[in-house]
C-alpha cells in the first residue's frame, strides 16, 4: 500500500436503540434496552440506560424494579428491521467511496484517500447524509491506518465536541488523544495480551507505539508486530471487500416453551433448515454436511437432561431446500429420544463453498434438474424478499407457531413486512 492511505471507520452509535428511535421519535433522549432473545438479557444499550448502570447482559427479569422506576423502554430483538436498516446505511455510505468494507452490523471501514473532497469534509457529509436518509445518527474517525481510524472513530463517538467526526491525521494533540487510550481498547490487543502487557507497566496506546519491533513480536508474534506498525502510522490490514465464505453457517432458537412432540419438533427443525438453505444462497454457496443438534433446559435440574447432535455428508453439495430438509429430517430422526422436554434446537451447515466452484462428482442431477431447482428457489426467494419472510414456505415446516420465541416487546418491521408500514394521518381542522 502507498503510505498516503487514508482509512475511516464508520460506526452507528446505539445502533439497535437508533433503529427503534428512528420510528418512534418520542423516545429519543430516553432509556432503551434491547434484549436478547426470548427476553432473556440485554444486549443494547442507549447511552440514558448506560447512565443508569445497566449493565450488558444484564438478566431482564432482574432489572424490572429498575426498568420501572427509571421509565426504561424494553425491546426484543427485532433482528429482520435492524439488518434492513444496516443495509440502507451501508448503502448510503457506498454512494460516496466505491471502497467500503462492511465489518459488521454497525460497521464499516471507508478510503477516502482516493477522493477529491477534503477528508474531514467528506465525512461531515456522510454523516449528515446517513442521518437525513436513515435517521440513524454515526460517527466516524480518520487515519492513515485502520487502527488509527478505530482509535479516531472512539474519540468522535465519546467525545461530544467534535461533532461526531474526527481525524488523527496532522492532529496536534496525537500523543495527547494516544496516551487516552487505553491498551484493552486498542483494536488488535485483546484481553491476554493487556493483561501481559500491563505487567510491563504499558497500560497505554502512546506507550505500546513507542515499544521496539523485536520486542513485540517476540512476545506477540506476526499480530502484535501488525497492531504496532499500523499505531507508528503503517499500514498493514487493507482494505477487504471480498465476501468471504464462511465455514460453518447455523440456525437454533430457544423456544418459549418447551416441546416434547415429535411432530412438532420436526416441523421446528425444517423451517431451521429453510432458513440457512435461504443463507446459503444469499452467499451464492452450497454446503456437503448438515447437522441437527437438540437441547433440553439444563437449568432445570428436576428434569430430565438430554443433549445431542449428529451429522450427515449430502451426496451432493447443494443450496435447495428440499434436499436440506430431508437431510435435516434424517438427522432428527437419529437423535431424537421420547420423554424429553425439549427447550433448544439447531441446524448447521459445513464443508461450504462457492457454488460456481464447488467440486462435481458422479451423483450430479442433470443439467435439466439442476436448472429447475434453481428457477425453483430464485422463485421462492424473489417472493419472500418483496412480500416478507417466509410468505411462501416448505409444507414440512408446518404452520403451527406456539413454539416461536418469546417477543412481548417487538417493535413492528417497518421496512420489512407490508403491514407494519408506518402509517401518516392528516387531520383537517373544522
Amino acid at each position: 500500500m502507498p503510505p498516503s492511505t487514508l482509512f475511516a471507520l464508520l460506526d452507528c452509535n446505539n445502533f439497535y436503540a437508533s433503529c427503534e428511535r428512528a420510528f418512534n421519535p418520542k423516545l429519543r433522549g430516553r432509556p432503551i434496552v434491547v434484549l436478547s432473545n426470548n427476553d432473556g438479557c440485554v444486549i443494547a444499550r442507549s447511552n440514558e440506560a448506560k447512565a443508569l448502570d445497566i449493565p450488558m447482559g444484564a438478566p431482564a427479569f432482574k432489572f424490572q424494579p429498575l426498568f420501572r422506576k427509571h421509565g426504561v423502554h424494553v425491546f426484543s430483538s427485532n433482528f429482520a428491521l435492524y439488518g434492513d436498516m444496516s443495509r440502507r446505511v451501508m448503502e448510503t455510505a457506498s454512494r460516496f467511496t466505491p471502497d467500503l468494507e462492511v465489518y459488521s452490523i454497525d460497521e464499516a471501514f471507508l478510503r477516502l484517500d482516493r477522493m477529491h473532497n477534503h477528508p474531514q469534509d467528506l465525512a461531515r457529509n456522510i454523516r449528515s447524509t446517513i442521518l437525513q436518509w436513515t435517521g440513524i445518527p454515526v460517527s466516524i474517525g480518520i487515519g492513515s491506518t485502520k487502527t488509527l481510524a478505530k482509535i479516531a472513530n472512539r474519540v468522535a463517538k465519546k467525545q461530544p465536541e467534535y461533532g461526531g467526526t474526527f481525524s488523527l491525521v496532522d492532529c496536534p494533540d496525537h500523543d495527547r488523544i494516544m496516551a487516552g487510550i487505553a491498551i484493552e481498547d486498542v483494536w488488535g490487543i485483546g484481553r491476554q495480551y493487556s493483561k501481559k502487557l500491563r505487567e510491563f507497566g504499558i497500560g497505554n496506546a502512546l506507550q505500546f507505539s513507542k515499544l521496539e519491533k523485536d520486542w513485540v513480536k517476540q512476545r506477540m508474534t506476526v499480530n502484535g508486530m501488525h497492531t504496532l506498525l499500523e499505531l507508528q502510522g503503517i499500514p498493514c490490514i487493507p482494505l477487504d471487500q471480498t465476501v468471504a465464505t464462511p465455514k460453518s453457517i447455523v440456525c437454533s432458537r430457544t423456544f418459549a416453551k418447551a416441546v416434547m412432540d415429535k411432530v412438532q419438533l420436526e416441523q421446528i427443525v425444517c423451517g431451521y433448515a429453510a432458513r440457512v438453505g435461504e443463507r446459503l444462497r444469499g452467499r451464492r454457496c452450497v454446503a456437503g454436511q448438515l447437522q441437527v443438534f437438540l437441547l433440553t433446559d439444563r437449568f432445570r435440574l428436576d428434569r430430565p437432561q438430554y443433549s445431542n447432535a449428529a451429522t450427515i455428508s449430502l451426496a451432493v453439495p447443494s443450496n435447495h431446500t428440499p434436499d436440506l430438509i430431508r437431510a435435516a429430517q434424517r438427522v432428527l430422526k437419529q437423535i431424537f429420544r421420547s420423554g424429553y422436554e425439549y427447550r433448544k434446537a439447531g441446524v448447521m451447515l459445513f464443508g461450504i463453498e462457492k457454488e460456481q466452484c464447488r467440486r462435481l462428482n458422479l451423483f450430479e442431477p442433470s443439467p435439466e434438474n439442476r436448472a429447475r431447482n434453481k428457477a425453483l428457489m430464485d422463485t421462492m426467494d424473489r417472493i419472500n424478499t418483496r412480500w416478507g419472510a417466509m410468505t411462501m414456505r416448505v409444507a414440512s415446516e408446518g404452520t403451527d407457531k406456539r413454539w416461536v420465541m418469546r417477543q412481548a416487546h417487538l417493535s413492528p418491521r417497518y421496512t420489512t413486512d407490508w403491514k407494519d408500514l408506518p402509517r401518516a394521518w392528516i387531520v383537517k381542522e373544522s
